[in-house]
């Protein structure tokens, strides 16, 4: 995003990958509303060029929560009748798709790409950054650069070399994903499953819809508590998936395609410092995944998007200085901040399982709960009364919520 955005203002730059595309990523593989509101500026069609490739994006229009009880509610991203129509909500797509589709945004004029190089080492000098690069021969590549955008992910050099940043378990969780076909009992309207298992709070189990009849299942632990507990994730998942009673049937001819595979989720739980001298981080390696929901695909694009508007302004001004980028640490946080605050509030909600079952049961049976809750995606407001105890009181005694 932060290239395709350069592109369009007509920077010439430089973008390195280690790997070679296609090429897959350990994701969920959901994309959120908020994914096309960045894609929107770089092709208002978009939802329509996904909707019409089937075999690799299928719509997505909601989220069917399933509570520690084993209650289950669906939630629509929108509201029926109460939204415009502007097509799918989301989609799921495998991100060896997605990120190959999103590849073809790369503009072969104002972009040197290199694929299949790694960056092994910053070095700081007086006025700029000295890359350290190999390729896939391990010839080894010296580059200089006024700015540096890091895209670098959850094991990001640019992160610890220039910002400090060093893992924390409280702020950090462990991910694993694999996929199945043939699994049953999927949703009409492709939507995705939270589980939130007792065995995986803080955290949850997920099964994701997608194209020719696959899905993505995994899960996600906060690293504090899998720590904490000695918890084996892969095995957790296994014995959910063989032998929980709500799940183990819609896997008895289910084929296992692959192979379990893990990651680092580094939360944006803890407001951290995004940029410095020379540099700007963002995505996984800024740290910007929903801590409740795990999600970081909508904000690694957002924060690149931003990242190559303050890289256009500073290129401008010929100033990469701290105080001329740390624009980009205030419009990250003004449009995520809250957000993310209050996902972590939500996170600590998966502490009290009681609170989320008396949800879960009292949207069952409410329509207008329901539909609050669905406002939720798109409302911080209303997404803030999950931090107020009236809003559990007036649940628990049955009083409206408004």
């Amino acid at each position: 995003m932060a290239s395709a955005f350069l592109s369009q203002k007509g920077i010439k730059h430089l973008l390195i990958d280690k790997a070679v595309f296609p090429r897959d990523k350990v994701c969920g593989d959901a994309l959120s509303g908020k994914v096309f509101s960045v894609l929107g500026k770089l092709d208002n069609q978009i939802r329509n060029h996904l909707a019409n490739d089937p075999d690799c994006f299928i719509p997505c229009e909601g989220i069917v929560f399933i509570a520690p009880n084993g209650k289950s509610i669906d939630i629509p991203f929108k509201p029926k009748g109460k939204t415009p129509d502007v097509g799918p909500s989301g989609f799921v797509s495998k991100r060896l798709d997605f990120d190959h589709y999103i590849h073809r945004f790369l503009d072969s004029d104002t972009c040197t790409f290199l694929q299949g190089h790694m960056l092994e080492d910053i070095e700081r000098t007086k006025d700029f950054l000295k890359l350290t690069v190999r390729d896939e021969s391990s010839e080894k590549l010296l580059i200089t650069t006024d700015l540096l955008i890091a895209c670098d992910g959850e094991r990001s050099i640019a992160a610890k070399r220039l910002a400090g940043f060093k893992k924390e378990l409280n702020h950090y969780s462990a991910g694993i994903r694999t996929y199945f076909k043939g699994v049953t009992g999927m949703h009409s309207e492709n939507y995705i499953e939270l589980h939130f298992l007792k065995d995986f709070l803080p955290g949850y189990l997920w099964i994701f819809p997608l194209p020719n009849g696959l899905c993505n299942v995994g899960a996600g632990i906060l690293s504090s508590h899998a720590s904490r507990y000695h918890i084996n994730l892969r095995d957790r998942l296994m014995l959910a998936i063989r032998n929980h009673p709500d799940l183990s049937s819609r896997f008895t001819n289910a084929e296992l395609i692959g192979k379990v595979e893990g990651w680092g989720l580094p939360l944006g739980s803890k407001r951290r410092r995004l940029s410095g001298d020379n540099f700007l981080l963002t995505g996984d390696a800024a740290s910007l995944i929903d801590p409740f929901t795990g999600e970081g695909i909508s904000n690694a694009m957002y924060s690149g998007m931003a990242a190559a508007e303050i890289a256009v302004e500073a290129i401008s001004n010929r100033n990469f200085s701290e105080n001329q980028l740390k624009k980009y640490d205030d419009r990250i946080f003004n449009r995520l901040g809250n957000e993310l605050k209050l996902s972590r509030t939500m996170q600590h909600l998966c502490n009290y399982p009681f609170l989320f079952n008396m949800v879960v049961n009292k949207a069952s049976r409410n329509k207008e709960l329901r539909e609050t809750i669905s406002c939720m995606f798109d409302d911080l407001d209303i997404r803030s009364k999950l931090k107020s105890p009236m809003f559990y009181f007036k649940l628990a005694f049955g009083d409206k919520v408004k």
